[in-house]
């Protein structure tokens, strides 16, 4: 049965935190705060708990989940061939609401889904988050919610939609703004930069970092919908 931690309490926080990270260790769920909207969390290096939260959300191999991480040193471990434009906006936006899709490294033991072999990657701007990225290291963490739902912006939002398909809520409070991450695919040779989904950061803020490297987005970018086959792509607010 599903647990739910209220983390403004510190005897709550202390056991939630405790035993998320003991369920995710075992490939189990949790939800999780993060600065945008709440995450589903999975261990990015266990294949059966990624394929575990694609069931609970109701996704395909063909939306795979991005992985948020504790910090930018983890960037080099997870992904080769980092344009310098890229890392102006990890300077910039890092930690925030900004996902970056890059190349994989490729001897990664992982299975994300159908990756193209690229990866999004994020570090969130949440001290929940990132206190149990320190422990657990790189997480897969979708949008907490059901596919064609709106993703969740309380914990108990996200218990109403994926029950007891998760072992442990954690409880950081509302998320006020409830805005996914903007997602940039950063994976184009020629170190240009192309907005797949807006969200939390604004192209015109991206732009002021890397200006025309900055590509202008595709027609349904502005819908919220990333291009298809890109990391996190889902009708149902991809990535966290």
């Amino acid at each position: 049965m599903a647990s739910l931690y209220d983390c403004s309490v510190s005897t709550e926080l202390l056991s939630g935190m405790r035993l998320a990270r003991a369920a995710i260790a075992r490939g189990e769920l949790a939800v999780i705060p993060t600065d945008t909207v709440y995450g589903l969390a999975a261990d990015a290096f266990q294949p059966r708990a990624v394929q575990r939260l694609l069931d609970a959300k109701g996704r395909t191999r063909q939306s795979p989940p991005p992985v948020l991480i504790p910090g930018s040193p983890t960037l080099d471990a997870l992904a080769v061939g980092i344009p310098a434009s890229a890392r102006d906006l990890v300077d910039a936006f890092w930690p925030g609401g900004l996902t970056l899709i890059l190349r994989a490294t490729p001897s990664l033991a992982w299975d994300l889904g159908e990756t193209g072999g690229t990866v999004a990657l994020r570090m969130p701007n949440d001290p929940i988050a990132l206190e149990l990225l320190a422990d657990t290291g790189p997480l897969a963490v979708s949008s907490a919610n059901l596919t064609g739902q709106p993703a969740a912006a309380t914990a108990h939002q996200a218990l109403d939609m994926l029950g007891d398909s998760v072992t442990v809520y954690l409880d950081g409070g509302e998320r006020a703004d409830a805005v996914a991450s903007t997602i940039v695919d950063a994976t184009r040779p020629d170190g240009t930069l192309r907005v797949v989904r807006h969200g939390a950061v604004s192209e015109e803020r991206l732009r002021e970092v890397v200006g025309e490297l900055l590509l202008p987005a595709p027609g349904d970018a502005a819908s919220g919908t990333p291009a298809p086959g890109s990391p996190g792509a889902s009708t149902s607010g991809p990535g966290a």
